[in-house]
């Protein structure tokens, strides 16, 4: 499993995923629980929705190279 998701794309996904947790526990509305996909994919760095689309928001390393000061690729 390549992490496709960036540092952008996490910071939007946890926000957007405490807003919905918050209206649902304000409207005490089990809705809220659809929060937890976006904290869920942020955290990991993964979403199975990107791979299905071809879309990457992440920095993909396409070299053997481990991430190093030297390197030109980085995780």
């Amino acid at each position: 499993m390549q992490k496709n998701v960036g540092q952008i794309d996490k910071i939007i996904r946890i926000v957007i995923g405490v807003a919905v947790i918050a209206v649902g526990v304000i409207n005490q509305s089990w809705w809220g629980a659809v929060g937890l996909v976006p904290l869920l994919t942020a955290f990991i760095g993964f979403c199975p929705l990107y791979t299905v689309l071809k879309i990457s928001t992440g920095e993909n390393c396409a070299c053997n190279e481990k991430p190093g000061k030297n390197s030109s690729c980085k995780l």
